[in-house]
């Protein structure tokens, strides 16, 4: 086997076996006794397994709501949504997706050890968002180098981001030591900082309170992250169409995704803690009170209650988005349920109002679509070149993770119209 096959056989065991291996390494690394070192490894590993399953629970009810909904409203469009799996496996199919992770994380690496990030990415599996990017490079210029550039630049953008956010996100999961360098979720940061401050020169909005406390403290129990996402549920089952056992099921769903989720990730950062007060611990000792940051999937974000509501609130706007954006293209359908990663790195620039993330949700969503159709094109023929099977009738494919991300797009255009075949 080939470094090549053997970096895709170990992306291959997924983020729930790869990751704690390699925090177990980490932790060695970092001095931690090897039974201590195994013991949070596999708790984050548990962790893991809690959020794929809350999210697998998550997916396919939104999955069943989405295509109902979007039955309802007759929406024809050509280019269809395919989901971030199909996303990962055109970035990682490709060459580029091969080099991505050793040439990537050794510039990581270089970052950490001139100073130009706090940030270790130990989060492989979502190199592919860097991937990606270097991909639709790839497709559009013809060049492996100019695709592996742009995933380098991609990487190198998301590093800092990942720096730039860390104290928020630490504050809003109670982690010290870690950030969330991911390349999806980041990249609406930037965006989402301006917007906030739109909307606190505007008195009727800056004003409305629905953070999580806010909200209970108003509506008592109807305030629970639970019982909110009973009623949203109903609601959205209810514009889905669905009979009145498909309604009671989907609220008890949404409920136990808002109830779970915030308890599956507390699982895992009961495994973190040691490893990031291990290496915060080496690191004072060695470099005199330098920090360092364990980069990690935003996935351990989406578990809070704003994360989540303000995703639910913006599957019908997504939808509706779609529905009358005059030249929009893109139907969005089986990466709604990706919603939550869009803003959970929203939550702390937001203080965890939902009705702040819902207003920067959407707005974001406009762009996002017209990004969808442009990228389409490009999108589908590095999943050819991947072996990508698209849906049967569909020759324009694409997804909201990564195929709308803004800040794929940005990297994206300047390759494309400096060398873009003509």
């Amino acid at each position: 086997m080939d470094i090549v096959g053997a970096v895709q056989w170990f992306l291959g065991l997924g983020a729930t076996v790869a990751i704690p291996i390699i925090l177990f390494i980490v932790g060695l690394a970092f001095k931690i006794p090897a039974s201590k070192a195994f013991r949070a490894a596999l708790t984050i590993a548990c962790g893991f397994v809690g959020i794929n399953l809350v999210i697998g629970l998550l997916w396919g009810t939104m999955s069943d709501v989405a295509q109902a909904m979007v039955q309802r409203t007759g929406i024809e469009l050509t280019v269809i949504d395919v989901g971030w799996p199909a996303a990962a496996a055109i970035a990682w199919g490709t060459i580029v997706g091969a080099l991505t992770i050793p040439i990537d994380f050794i510039i990581n690496i270089i970052m950490l050890a001139l100073g130009l990030t706090k940030t270790m990415d130990i989060d492989f599996w979502n190199y592919w968002h860097f991937a990606f990017t270097g991909s639709l490079v790839t497709m559009a210029t013809d060049s492996v180098p100019l695709g592996l550039i742009a995933s380098a630049i991609n990487a190198i953008i998301v590093f800092k981001l990942g720096d730039w956010t860390a104290e928020g996100v630490q504050e809003m999961l109670g982690i010290p030591g870690i950030s969330l360098p991911h390349g999806f979720s980041a990249a609406y940061v930037p965006i989402g900082i301006p917007i906030k401050k739109l909307i606190d020169a505007i008195p009727p909005l800056r004003d409305v309170k629905a953070d999580p406390e806010a909200i209970r403290e108003r509506l008592g129990v109807l305030g629970e992250p639970m019982v909110i996402g009973f009623i949203i549920g109903i609601l959205l089952a209810i514009a889905a169409g669905q009979d009145i056992a498909g309604i009671l099921n989907t609220g008890v769903t949404l409920a136990g995704v808002m109830y779970l989720m915030p308890k599956v990730v507390a699982i895992l950062m009961e495994g973190l803690v040691p490893i990031s007060e291990a290496g915060k611990k080496i690191l004072e000792e060695k470099y005199g009170g330098r920090e360092m940051y364990i980069g990690l999937d935003s996935a351990i974000a989406i578990g809070h209650p704003t994360a989540i509501a303000a995703a639910l609130i913006l599957v019908p706007i997504t939808i509706g988005l779609a529905f009358i954006l005059p030249g929009n293209k893109f139907l969005p359908l089986a990466d709604l349920a990706v919603l939550p990663f869009m803003v959970c790195m929203l939550v702390p620039i937001v203080k965890g109002n939902v009705v702040h993330t819902v207003i920067i949700g959407a707005i974001v969503l406009i762009p996002a679509m017209y990004i969808g159709t442009f990228l389409a094109p490009y999108v589908t023929q590095a999943a050819i070149t991947a072996g990508f099977e698209a849906p049967e009738g569909a020759t324009l494919i694409s997804s909201i993770c990564d195929g709308t991300n803004p800040l794929t797009f940005v990297l994206f255009l300047p390759f494309y119209l400096l060398f873009g075949k003509k």
